[in-house]
């Protein structure tokens, strides 16, 4: 089986479906984390729509998705910030059965190939201290811990690399 990773209009049935998804795994281990349930079914649905993903339509964004033997399988985003030399990654998932075959890793690198391509030479990303995961899978691919960059309420953890 192999990996494929594209461009995806971010309003696309297939990058609504992986950001439900994404957002309902994030959303509901926060909540069983802090309060011992899962995600209001009503707030879900309102933030899943108040986040359109529109910040990542180029020219300054751009949707990333995997897909394994064909299938879509997770997805990555990257926006420029306003400096122009620096991209923000955001949206990396993959659905769980597609996880520990190498497809994030190659997602992140593909993110970094299009941010270069787009004049970023750094890059960086937020993530809270509970998405072990993904800390592990930033500081294996060379993202160091930084100051915060935003003021993100459910931000924890900042990182950063150079492009180069």
């Amino acid at each position: 089986m192999t990996w494929t990773v594209a461009p995806e209009p971010y309003d696309s049935p297939i990058a609504a479906a992986l950001w439900r998804a994404y957002y309902t795994e994030v959303s509901d281990r926060w909540y069983l984390l802090h309060e011992g349930r899962r995600t209001d079914p009503a707030e879900l649905e309102r933030e899943i729509a108040a986040s359109t993903g529109a910040e990542l339509a180029p020219p300054s964004g751009l949707l990333l998705v995997a897909r394994y033997a064909g299938e879509p399988a997770g997805s990555a985003g990257i926006r420029l910030t306003a400096d122009g030399t620096t991209a923000e990654l955001t949206r990396v998932f993959l659905y769980e059965r597609m996880r520990g075959r190498g497809g994030a890793a190659l997602l992140v690198g593909a993110a970094e190939d299009a941010a270069r391509a787009r004049g970023a030479t750094r890059m960086i990303l937020d993530t809270r201290g509970d998405l072990v995961e993904a800390r592990a899978l930033y500081a294996r691919l060379g993202y160091t811990e930084t100051e915060p960059h935003n003021a993100d309420p459910y931000a924890e953890h900042w990182f950063a690399k150079a492009l180069g």
